[in-house]
């Protein structure tokens, strides 16, 4: 009996440590999507130049479909439990994004209502991309 939970405890192991790759995969995904997403939104504002209304939207919209990008490649490779996994993926962005903006401004820029609704977009993002996995 000692023996077969070793063997357990070890394959949980792996398996903790193949989900927070899988994680990290889907976390890189997410955040190449997100500089494609702004590389395009700044060649339109130079080109079409955009209003800042039209900014505010692309920047939503980019933050959507980056965790909905990462939410689904987690939940491929997951394959158990994608919403939750999709929804952890939105959480994470959300946190990365922030601990990047504080390391380059050293302040939130935006208000609590801002940042409440950026948090529900990320994590419903994510949640809703692995779902659809």
């Amino acid at each position: 009996m000692e023996k077969r939970t070793g063997q357990r405890r070890e394959a949980d192991r792996k398996a903790d440590g193949r989900i927070s790759v899988d994680m990290l995969k889907a976390l890189l995904c997410a955040y190449v999507m997100t500089g494609i997403l702004l590389l395009v939104l700044t060649l339109l504002l130079y080109k079409a130049g955009l209003s800042e209304e039209n900014i505010n939207a692309g920047i939503i919209l980019t933050y959507v479909i980056s965790t909905f990008s990462g939410g689904f490649v987690v939940g491929k490779l997951t394959g158990v439990k994608k919403f939750m996994w999709g929804l952890l993926l939105g959480i994470l962005y959300f946190v990365l994004l922030m601990l990047i903006s504080l390391g380059i401004y050293h302040y939130l820029q935006s208000d609590a209502a801002n940042l409440v609704t950026t948090f529900l977009l990320c994590a419903g993002g994510g949640m809703l991309g692995g779902m659809i996995s």
